[in-house]
């Protein structure tokens, strides 16, 4: 399926400009200040002067609220408050290649500079692909966790070329390929590692991504400004975002038409205990703006919800619709999985939905993907499943229907 952003990109003369010059110089750059440094990095600063701001192009963040980005002359300072779970914020310094490295004090004293555009990015995580992919920089995607979670078929393409390698295969990192590989940075899956201080005595910069811990949809998507500000898409991403946001303005308007909400469970079992979403997450909010019931709606935690069947059954038994992330392929498998779902609504009905689908059949699960860029795709096909009436002729991106038999 085409995206919508290459179709908006392609509608002003401006967008069409910037496209060019980011061939050379990066978002934002001028060429008459622009050059190749002495590695081929192009669009770097030359005849530096302090008083210049090379960073005209500048994101502003209204939903994500996990980094902040602040701006000066020749650097940027990316924030991510909670890089994991608990953890303190950390800073980076994103410096414009060619410019000289500031000397900071306070709490930036320390933190780790790098140069900006980066050529060679590390990616722990899958979702960072969709954010470099829809601003023209797959071509910076030297390094993948494990390829075959990735969907992506620009990714996949460079895999297979030999001009993307694995390097984390089962999630444990191969430190001695990531230092031989020296990449100018490895971008976390928004947990810790115990093998990243090695990467970073060995001068791998370490930066966090962590938009999975935004509780809204719009917030995780706004990440896409966060890896442009180390890609130097600053353009590109803004006006990606923005048709996003606008995108899921419309879908969360048509979700409001519905005449009446309709029930949802959510989640599913495992060892016994089942994992629902709670009413303020990324989920919970998904059904809300689809036009859903959701009975954990009061809840207002961000995160997940644990909890037994037994609980899950008195709240919600009865609800029509059941949406879940396990890849079920019948009726059998579901009751065969657990025969307690048996006792479910929504499986007596056959309205068990699954978002397990991949890009052609191939890599991981796409909803935790590119799901990530475009929860306005996402929002379409909850509201075709909760509200048929407003979506017909409504094709399935991420979800499908589990057959009863």
């Amino acid at each position: 399926m085409t995206a919508p952003r290459r179709r908006h990109r392609l509608r002003t003369a401006a967008l069409l400009l910037a496209g060019l010059l980011v061939a050379s110089c990066g978002d934002g750059s001028s060429p008459k200040d622009a050059k190749a440094d002495g590695g081929g990095r192009a669009g770097c600063v030359t005849d530096f002067s302090s008083d210049k701001d090379y960073f005209p192009v500048k994101s502003t963040v209204t939903h994500a609220e996990n980094f902040t980005l602040r701006y000066e002359k020749s650097y940027q300072v990316l924030t991510v408050k909670q890089p994991y779970p608990n953890a303190g914020p950390e800073s980076y310094i994103l410096v414009k290649c060619g410019a000289p490295k500031p000397s900071l004090s306070g709490d930036l004293a320390k933190a780790p500079q790098l140069t900006v555009p980066v050529r060679s990015l590390y990616s722990m995580s899958t979702t960072h692909l969709p954010l470099l992919t829809a601003t023209d920089r797959a071509d910076v995607v030297t390094g993948v966790a494990d390829a075959s979670l990735v969907n992506s078929g620009e990714i996949r393409d460079r895999i297979k070329a030999g001009k993307t390698a694995e390097y984390a295969k089962g999630g444990t990192i191969n430190t001695e390929k990531v230092i031989a590989a020296k990449p100018d940075v490895l971008v976390t899956q928004g947990s810790d590692d115990p093998r990243y201080p090695k990467l970073r005595s060995a001068g791998i910069p370490v930066v966090a991504n962590a938009e999975w811990l935004e509780p809204t949809p719009l917030g995780r998507a706004e990440w896409v400004k966060a890896m442009a500000a180390l890609t130097g898409a600053e353009q590109t991403a803004g006006q990606v975002f923005q048709d996003v946001e606008n995108a899921y303005a419309q879908a969360t308007a048509r979700a409001a038409r519905a005449r009446k909400p309709v029930d949802v469970l959510s989640g599913s079992m495992f060892q016994g205990t089942w994992t629902m979403a709670a009413g303020g997450s990324y989920v919970g909010t998904l059904i809300k703006d689809a036009g859903g019931t959701y009975p954990w709606a009061g809840d207002r935690g961000t995160g997940s919800l644990r909890l037994g069947f037994e609980a899950v059954y008195a709240k919600a038994g009865g609800a029509r619709l059941w949406l879940t992330d396990q890849p079920w392929k019948s009726g059998g498998d579901i009751t065969k999985a657990d025969s307690r779902y048996g006792r479910l609504a929504a499986v007596r009905d056959g309205e068990v939905w699954t978002n397990t689908r991949t890009a052609g059949g191939e890599g991981g699960n796409d909803f935790y993907e590119r799901g990530v860029l475009r929860p306005d795709l996402i929002l379409d096909d909850m509201t075709a499943i909760l509200h048929p009436e407003l979506a017909k002729g409504h094709t399935f991106v991420f979800y499908e229907k589990v057959p009863t038999r």
